[in-house]
C-alpha cells in the first residue's frame, strides 16, 4: 500500500499477492529454479559455497529426523495442516481471511510448480518457504512452520521460529548463489519485526521496519463532505483508470525511499503490474471498487490522487494504495481519501480498516494517527541488490 500524500508505499506481498504475482510469474520459474539449484557456485563474504544442487540431494538433518527438501516434491494434502495453522494466525494477528490464498497455493503445490523448501519429519511437512521470480528479481513469498510441542525438537529446530529461520536460510543461500538473480525483495507481513533481521543482515539485505495500522470504523455513519478546489473533482474508481493510475503511482514514488522496497513503483509498467495484481487478481484480498476513489483535475482529466481498498475479511478492509501527486500535496487530499474509503467500507459492513506504512515515513504516520489509526503490528521489509 502506499501511504498517502506524504509518500507512497507498497503493501506488497502478503502472499495475497500470490494471486496476481504467482499467476504472472510461476510459469517462468521452473527452468530458472532448476538452473539455480544445479549450477550456482558463488562466494559470499569471501566464503566459497557449495553448488546449490547438493541441497536437493543431501537431506540436511536439523535434528535426528528433520529434513529440508524441495517443496515441489509435495502436493497440497501434505501441507494442508500447515496452511490451516497459518490461516488461524493470520486471523488472530491481522484479522485477515487466509483461505483464498491457501487455496491458490494448494493449486500450485498440486502442479508441483512452487519453488521453495519444506521442513519434513517422519513424512510430515512441518513448515515451508517459497519464492517467485519476476525476470531477474526474486520475491520471497512466505515462510511458516507449525508450532512444536515441548521436548520433541533439538535446540536447532526447537520451535516454529527455529524451523522458519532454517527454511529461510536455505532459500536465501539458494537465491544469493544464483547468477540469474540480481534483486531479492521480502515483506513477511505475518512475522513481527526483528524475527528474521539477523538472517537478512548477515546476507547483507537492507531492512526497513514497517507498521501495520488499524482504525475502528464505529461511528463513521456521516458521509464525508469534500471541499475541493474548483479545478478538482472526486469520483469512484473506474476500470479505465488503470493507465492513469499507473502514471500517478510512478510519479508519486519518484525520489521516495519506499521505492527502495518495491521497485515496481519506479516505472509505469511496474506500477501497472502492481495495479493488475490488486484490481484483477485479488493481489491483496478482494478488490472493493465501492471503497476506491480518484480525484481528477477537471481541465486535463489527469488523476491527482487515489485510494484503493480491498476486503481482506468480513470485518476488515485494507487500503492497498493511497497516493497524491507531488504537485497537489498538503491540500488535504490524502485525509479526504482516507475518510471516503473508511465511510464506504463501513457501509459495506466492515468494522475496521487497515494499512501499512514504513516507519521512516513520519509525516504519513502523523496523518494516520490523527485520523485514529493505531499500530497493531510491526514487520520488516528486506531488500538485496547485486
Amino acid at each position: 500500500m502506499s501511504p498517502s500524500s506524504i509518500g507512497p508505499n507498497r503493501d506488497w506481498l502478503f502472499i495475497w499477492w500470490a494471486a496476481g504475482k504467482l499467476r504472472l510469474t510461476l510459469h517462468l520459474d521452473a527452468q530458472t529454479w532448476e538452473s539455480e539449484r544445479e549450477t550456482s557456485i558463488v562466494r559470499i563474504r569471501g566464503r566459497a559455497l557449495q553448488p546449490a544442487c547438493r541441497q536437493r540431494e543431501k537431506k540436511l538433518a536439523l535434528d535426528s529426523s528433520i529434513e529440508i527438501l524441495d517443496l515441489r516434491h509435495f502436493a497440497a494434502p501434505a501441507l494442508r495442516a500447515v496452511l490451516e495453522a497459518e490461516g488461524e494466525l493470520w486471523e488472530q494477528r491481522l484479522h485477515w481471511d487466509y483461505r483464498a490464498s491457501a487455496r491458490l497455493l494448494m493449486q500450485y503445490l498440486d502442479n508441483h510448480m512452487l519453488p521453495g523448501f519444506a521442513a519434513v519429519k517422519a513424512g510430515q511437512v512441518l513448515g515451508y518457504v517459497f519464492c517467485v521470480y519476476e525476470e531477474t528479481k526474486a520475491v520471497i513469498g512466505d515462510v511458516f512452520a507449525l508450532p512444536r510441542t515441548g521436548g520433541e525438537a533439538s535446540a536447532s529446530l526447537g520451535s516454529a521460529q527455529g524451523a522458519e529461520q532454517t527454511l529461510l536460510r536455505h532459500l536465501l543461500e539458494l537465491l544469493l548463489n544464483s547468477p540469474h538473480v540480481d534483486r531479492i525483495e521480502s515483506q513477511l507481513l505475518l512475522h513481527p519485526s526483528g524475527r528474521f533481521s539477523s538472517d537478512f543482515s548477515t546476507a547483507r539485505f537492507e531492512i526497513f521496519r514497517r507498521l501495520f495500522l488499524v482504525q475502528p470504523l464505529q461511528g463513521r455513519w456521516s458521509a464525508p463532505h469534500p471541499e475541493l478546489p474548483g479545478n478538482l473533482e472526486i469520483r469512484p474508481w473506474r476500470e479505465t483508470d488503470l493507465a492513469a493510475a499507473a502514471r500517478l503511482i510512478c510519479e508519486s514514488y519518484s525520489g521516495h525511499p519506499d521505492s527502495l522496497i518495491n521497485d515496481q513503483y519506479r516505472s509505469i509498467n511496474g506500477s501497472m503490474r502492481f495495479l493488475n495484481n490488486i484490481v484483477h487478481y485479488a493481489g491483496c484480498g478482494s478488490f472493493s471498487p465501492q471503497a476506491s476513489h480518484v480525484i481528477v483535475e477537471r481541465g486535463s482529466r489527469d488523476l491527482v490522487a487515489l485510494v484503493l481498498g480491498s476486503r481482506v475479511s468480513p470485518q476488515s478492509g485494507h487500503l492497498t494504495q493511497v497516493c497524491v501527486h507531488p504537485d497537489y500535496r498538503r491540500e488535504g487530499l490524502a485525509r479526504l481519501m482516507l475518510n471516503v474509503a473508511a465511510f464506504h467500507f463501513m457501509r459495506l459492513g466492515a468494522t475496521e480498516i487497515s494499512l501499512t506504512v514504513t516507519e521512516a515515513n513520519s509525516g504519513a504516520i502523523r496523518l494516520y494517527e490523527d485520523e485514529g489509526y493505531v499500530c497493531a503490528h510491526t514487520f520488516d521489509a528486506a531488500v538485496w541488490q547485486r
